[in-house]
């Protein structure tokens, strides 16, 4: 199976139902992303990559919090703790 058919990796939650979803958790949500994307292991990366990575991290927010912000719900909302798998 190619890497990137195996699924959503099970610690990324959705984002769209939670209520009051504050900026830093999106920056979150993006941070977790492009260490996964990267392969970076580590909290930071090296110093070589450190500007693409905040950019990419900036860059990735932003385009989620625009998305959230246009999203259409049809139906009840899920709520956290079925976004989240609880």
């Amino acid at each position: 199976m190619p890497a990137y058919d195996r699924g959503m990796c099970r610690s990324i939650v959705s984002l769209r139902d939670i209520p009051d979803l504050a900026p830093h958790e999106v920056e979150a949500a993006a941070r977790q992303f492009v260490r996964k994307v990267s392969g970076t292991k580590a909290r930071t990366p090296s110093r070589a990559n450190q500007e693409a990575f905040d950019r990419a991290i900036g860059e990735i927010a932003a385009t989620t919090s625009r998305l959230l912000a246009s999203w259409v719900v049809q139906g009840r909302p899920q709520g956290y703790e079925a976004a989240a798998g609880d």
